[in-house]
């Protein structure tokens, strides 16, 4: 049986009818449905299938032949057959959204996986956590899991479940609620991050790397870093989509007594909730969701105070987005906001600003000369981008803020050794229209892409090498050249960064320079049509996808240029948290309680702070998102990584349905093929000789040790316990291993040292078992003693008694018997009497 191509299912099974001979150009083939098929050989024949037996295996490493269709059947076979979502790829785990809840995550599943190893039970991403916790602990380095994967693919409920389950095993050294607060921050960051797409109800629009702390095993605390915000999600929504699902929460629940006074309505009544013609969602329930995060807040030690604070300035960014500017003539010279507009006089009221103020500063700009200061009035256009500018940069802010509070709320004082970080980060997106917020998404999946190149492939390749290890070099797709095009020199944000510096710097003049510079480039084309748009084929080889992205938006929002006015009168606000969340760099941390009482001395200090000419010049969106990437890259560089691939089964999100062409496209894009073949040839475990010789020490015989040579005596251990000279390799300073010798090892090594237990059970058990045997003896003999002289003493009472009971029967049975006899005597001798008598007359009558 071979595997042929299909245009609907990619691949599918035919059956050879006629012997092939080298140099034959046709196969004969027939069809699982019985029909007969001629198949033109053309550079290379079909690839074969795996007999049924392995079609089902749980790590596709095992396959006997590795190849796109026996991976992609096999994961289909599991998914539809067995409802099996998990399968490991080598040194990744893939999980397949079964887009319905599953009972495989209960508190009884988590302990059935702590403590074994991976291969000892079915795939899970518990057994994935399981893995990097066992290294955290056995070898005191820091572990990290990186989830990827297309938006919808379940990385976020995967990035939960995996969370939950280290802080269930590693428990909590000192705040017993500390892994409450660890999983209550995620659903507070769900909240305020996350939103509806058309491909996914729960979207998460920001990267979250959470690096869980842990000191002698036990969680200490945690720490929360985040990724560009896709603040622009605040102020437009596309079709069936949603804003932050924050926003809804608060509006569905508006009757409460503590909102009443915000003004609030329904989603469909404010116009930053509506455009996306979607205010509710199936999967949510927005008023009860709001009850969850506030109950997160307050187990984070967020008071109610606080909190209230914050659902004011988000109450406020709705009225902001209702307020009216009219222009006010055709030729769109000037606009006004007119002041009995009920939106501005709601959001003035709630932050305690003027209105007066916000009403100027909204329709003018500020521009200073050499000479003299005068105001600029805006068109109408321009001061509704203002005002949406405005919006996202509270709306940043408060994210800022709220990631801060728990970072501190999270932090253990006495710190961690040792930590195990989990990346969640928005997944590969392309749609109709792609912006500014899915070209930086894409940039990152690069680099994410372009870190498990390095970890899988270049440093495995390498490492042979330098070891002097037999090794076939796997060719595989490097991205370098496309992150090279994105952030290079003269790349496209270098591009970007230039215009966005210039005071015409337009989307079209940026697009033109693109054109000039890139399109020799292979990742780099031009549409066909007339618009400032550009292509970028993201990931390379015959997986890769071009992406087309419209320019329109990109300078605008890569500046995040934000009317320092507008900013000033935040600053002066009468709100305590609004005035904290813009304090300037330098300002230093202030307490919502002293800024409360030191109200407006502190407002007007840092009013006056805020003037234009002082402002420093800001980093674009680019460059900072730039720098973050490069630390995260570092960081993760700097810990043992763990994958796991997420795979979204088919775009409708219909429970356990798969569509192949959507698997086959992710498989291809995110390397698991790759990853198979170089797991399959190569030696993914290693230890130095010292690293070795520590841990499997209890394995070494005793002859073995007694060379000083820690390769040599590695060596002969390895040739004593694996046996085939196949399954390990010595190199100069490690020795390597296939995959699931470490296993193997670990379970010789586990028998070694509980033979040994054993052993000293074994004495301790039988001298405690003689000792309580002696005592229950000498227990025994004393019992018996007493027992027997006991009934020694009744039998003597009874043989008296018995005795004496006879001596009575006999006098008195002598007793009874003479009488009887002497009654008996007396009758018998009256009688004799009287017949004598009888006699004697009757004689003498005769007589």
């Amino acid at each position: 049986r071979v595997w042929i191509p299909d245009c609907s299912e990619v691949w599918r099974v035919a059956e050879i009818t006629r012997s092939y001979k080298e140099g034959d150009a046709i196969l004969h083939l027939r069809l699982e449905d019985g029909s007969a098929l001629a198949y033109p050989i053309e550079s290379q024949l079909p690839p074969l299938c795996n007999p049924d037996c392995l079609s089902g295996a749980d790590d596709l490493v095992v396959l006997s032949y590795l190849h796109e269709p026996a991976v992609l059947h096999s994961l289909r076979r599991r998914f539809l057959e067995a409802n099996a979502i998990y399968t490991y790829c080598g040194i990744v785990l893939v999980a397949i959204n079964p887009y319905k809840p599953l009972p495989i995550y209960e508190e009884e599943v988590i302990y059935a996986y702590s403590g074994r190893e991976m291969g000892d039970m079915d795939p899970h991403i518990f057994a994935l956590a399981e893995e990097a916790y066992k290294q955290m602990v056995r070898f005191g380095k820091n572990q990290s899991l990186i989830i990827s994967g297309e938006s919808g693919a379940g990385k976020t409920v995967s990035a939960k479940y995996a969370m939950r389950y280290f802080t269930t095993v590693g428990g909590s050294l000192g705040d017993s609620s500390m892994e409450e607060k660890v999983l209550a921050s995620s659903s507070v960051m769900e909240a305020f991050g996350n939103a509806k797409t058309t491909r996914n109800d729960n979207s998460s629009r920001f990267g979250k790397y959470i690096e869980i702390g842990f000191s002698q095993a036990h969680v200490t605390g945690a720490t929360i870093k985040t990724y560009l915000l896709e603040k622009s999600r605040v102020t437009f929504q596309a079709k069936a989509e949603r804003n932050y699902h924050i926003f809804y929460q608060l509006c569905a629940s508006a009757t409460l007594p503590e909102l009443q006074g915000l003004g609030l309505r329904g989603a469909e009544f404010f116009h930053y909730t509506r455009q996306g013609q979607c205010a509710a969602a199936q999967s949510t329930k927005d008023a009860a969701d709001l009850e969850s995060t506030r109950n997160a807040f307050s187990l984070l030690g967020v008071p109610e105070a606080d909190q209230l604070d914050l659902f004011i300035i988000l109450a406020a960014i709705l009225h902001l987005g209702n307020i009216l500017v009219r222009g006010k003539d055709r030729r769109g010279d000037g606009c006004f906001v007119e002041a009995s507009d009920e939106a501005l006089g709601l959001f003035c009221t709630l932050l305690g600003i003027e209105a007066s103020q916000v009403m100027r500063w909204l329709c003018h700009r500020k521009l200073v000369t050499a000479g003299e200061t005068y105001l600029k009035p805006l068109s109408r256009e321009q001061a509704l981008s203002s005002r949406d500018a405005l919006a996202k940069h509270m709306y940043g802010q408060v994210f800022r803020w709220i990631v801060s509070t728990f970072n501190r709320a999270l932090r253990s004082l006495e710190g961690h050794h040792t930590s195990i970080g989990i990346l969640d980060i928005y997944g590969f997106e392309m749609f109709e229209l792609n912006s500014f917020e899915q070209f930086c998404i894409n940039y990152a999946n690069e680099k994410l892409q372009q870190l498990f190149n390095l970890h899988v492939f270049k440093l495995e390749q390498e490492e042979y090498v330098t070891e002097e290890i037999p090794w076939v070099f796997v060719d595989f797709c490097d991205n370098q050249p496309c992150i090279e095009l994105i952030e290079g020199r003269l790349g496209i944000l270098d591009l970007l960064n230039e215009e966005c510096k210039m005071p015409t710097g337009s989307d079209g003049s940026w697009a033109q320079k693109l054109y000039q510079t890139h399109l020799g480039s292979s990742h780099f084309q031009k549409p066909k049509r007339p618009t400032d748009a550009f292509i970028v084929c993201h990931f390379a080889g015959k997986g890769g996808k071009a992406v087309e992205y419209q320019c329109d938006g990109f300078v605008e929002k890569n500046r995040d240029a934000v009317p320092e006015e507008l900013v000033g009168l935040l600053r002066a606000s009468k709100s305590a948290l609004l005035a904290e969340l813009f304090l300037e760099e330098g300002d230093g941390p202030v307490s919502l309680q002293s800024r409360r009482s030191s109200g407006p001395r502190m407002a007007g200090r840092l009013s006056r702070r805020s003037l234009p000419g002082s402002q420093k010049m800001k980093k674009s969106i680019s460059s900072q998102f730039k720098v973050s990437l490069k630390k995260l890259m570092e960081m993760l560089g700097s810990t043992t990584s763990h994958y796991i691939r997420c795979i979204k089964p088919n775009d409708g999100k219909q429970p356990f349905v798969f569509d192949s062409r959507r698997a086959v496209e992710q498989l291809r894009a995110c390397g698991v093929l790759e990853t198979i073949r170089i797991s399959a040839l190569g030696y993914p475990s290693r230890w130095t000789y010292h690293e070795f010789l520590e841990r499997y020490r209890p394995l070494v015989s005793r002859e073995e040790l007694m060379t000083t040579d820690e390769k040599q005596i590695c060596s002969l251990a390895l040739e004593r316990l694996l046996q085939d000279p196949n399954k390990y390799q010595c190199g100069k300073r490690k020795v390597f291993l296939r995959a699931g010798q470490v296993a193997h090892l670990e379970d010789l090594r586990y028998r070694c040292l509980r033979t040994a237990c054993t052993l000293l059970q074994r004495h301790l058990r039988g001298w405690l078992a003689r000792r309580r045997f002696a005592r229950a003896r000498a227990a025994a003999i004393c019992l018996q003693r007493h027992a027997r002289g006991m009934l020694a003493q009744r039998f003597v009472r009874m043989l008296r008694r018995t005795k004496a009971a006879v001596m009575l029967q006999k006098t008195l049975r002598m007793v009874l018997a003479r009488r009887s006899y002497l009654r008996t005597r007396q009758a018998v001798i009256t009688i004799q009497a009287f017949a004598r008598g009888t006699f004697a007359r009757r004689l003498y009558r005769q007589v």
